[in-house]
């Protein structure tokens, strides 16, 4: 079993009651405590219209949490390319590069990260460009070198600056381009499930090594909430569960309080859809989400864990990344 980085995904879930300044320092918090627990990066997801997900000025809330710390990366998990010009995205990247040395990540998905209507409204032609995605890539990565520097079109804010690229996917469409340029993979396992393993085999087996990597290197999202004892995790579970009941009903709200796991909800995880997508949620006290993460490591062999932790309670959700990065490092003296 490798030894496995371990990092955050957070969506800056605004929880009932709370504005989104206090969102906003919460995610703060919860990133300087990951910082001082060993975490490897933080990052925050790009998603639109949804009253819940407070992380839809991606790139803003990577400089707030880079300001606030230190050492630990801060980049995006990630900035949905089809919704943006490519020379914006690697000057709000070239910038944050030059503020936070080292430190700032660029992970790049196809998809949306909203409803139709609303992307269309972000950007009418979004369809051609998700289409294109291979291509706007490619933009990027010339905005970033040093090579573009006779270029008529220059992004000189992100020439020649240390900010690396990832791929992020669901299906396996992105595994064959992630390896193809040789970049590193994040696959969305936390909530798209059905294709991990086949992703994962086209990732490797098509692999090409480039000038930022030698070797495949795999990023895996899943969800722990982890607790003192297996009852409170489980209670804790239950906002997770009522916000992917949201989801499937078109009714989104914000994260609901926990409430004790009544018969009724523990069959709603039961349901095919409903179970497939949080078929990688680890859910309960140390001991338990130990042996189910080893497990997971075991089959995986992923090289990153990015844990997603959607809950309430902002000092419960600390505590429970708190855990899993203890579950890590044990995991790290075993290997």
């Amino acid at each position: 079993m490798k030894q496995a980085k371990y990092s955050i995904l957070d969506l800056a879930l605004v929880s009932k009651g709370h504005t989104l300044q206090q969102t906003f320092n919460n995610s703060l918090r919860l990133a300087q405590h990951a910082e001082d627990s060993g975490y490897t990066r933080y990052w925050l997801a790009e998603h639109h219209n949804a009253i819940n997900i407070g992380s839809s000025a991606t790139s803003i809330l990577i400089g707030y949490i880079a300001q606030g710390t230190s050492k630990i990366r801060v980049g995006s998990g990630g900035i949905m390319l089809p919704n943006h010009s490519p020379l914006i995205i690697a000057e709000q990247f070239g910038t944050l590069a030059a503020l936070y040395p080292d430190r700032i990540d660029l992970g790049l998905g196809r998809a949306p990260g909203t409803d139709r209507e609303t992307a269309l409204a972000i950007r009418s032609d979004f369809m051609q460009a998700a289409h294109s995605f291979p291509q706007e890539l490619k933009k990027i990565q010339t905005y970033f070198s040093t090579e573009n520097e006779h270029a008529k079109v220059r992004a000189t804010v992100a020439e020649g600056t240390n900010v690396p690229i990832y791929i992020l996917g669901s299906s396996t469409d992105s595994a064959h381009l992630a390896a193809k340029k040789g970049l590193p993979y994040a696959f969305a396992s936390h909530f798209a499930t059905t294709h991990l393993w086949n992703a994962m085999e086209i990732y490797r087996n098509e692999f090409q090594p480039s000038h930022v990597l030698e070797q495949p290197y795999i990023m895996a999202g899943v969800n722990c909430i982890i607790a003192d004892t297996d009852a409170e995790a489980e209670r804790m579970f239950t906002s997770l569960i009522r916000m992917i009941v949201s989801i499937f009903t078109g009714k989104r709200d914000f994260v609901q309080p926990p409430t004790e796991m009544t018969q009724e909800l523990a069959e709603v995880v039961k349901n095919p859809q409903i179970h497939q997508m949080l078929k990688y949620s680890f859910v309960g006290n140390k001991n338990t989400v130990k042996n189910q993460i080893k497990e997971f490591l075991s089959k995986s062999q992923a090289d990153e864990l990015i844990a997603v932790t959607n809950i309430y309670d902002i000092d419960a959700k600390i505590r429970s990344y708190e855990l899993f990065a203890e579950i890590m490092q044990e995991l790290h003296q075993e290997a």
